[in-house]
């Protein structure tokens, strides 16, 4: 497995896991009204933990990255496209 390829599936993986991950422990300004900020949305989170998400999401990625090149190394499942026909 080449260098591109690995960068590719962390840039992927660090993707979707970080769009389930933003959702993750955000309380609205309607939860909290007496830290409401006037002038913005009552839906818009009070702490959004945005670097506390980032590394998780990071962590997360790498461990997903790890296990599909260990897993493409030990050619327990092979990635790569079959040359062979489907009819033989």
């Amino acid at each position: 497995m080449n260098f591109f390829t690995i960068v590719l599936v962390f840039v992927v993986a660090w993707w979707l896991v970080l769009f389930p991950m933003l959702s993750r422990g955000v309380t609205s300004q309607c939860d909290h009204s007496e830290e409401r900020v006037p002038g913005t949305d009552p839906g818009a989170p009070v702490n959004a933990n945005l670097k506390g998400k980032l590394i998780r999401t990071t962590i997360i990625a790498t461990v997903i990255t790890l296990v599909f090149y260990f897993i493409q190394d030990l050619g327990l499942v092979d990635f790569r496209a079959s040359t062979k026909p489907w009819d033989e």
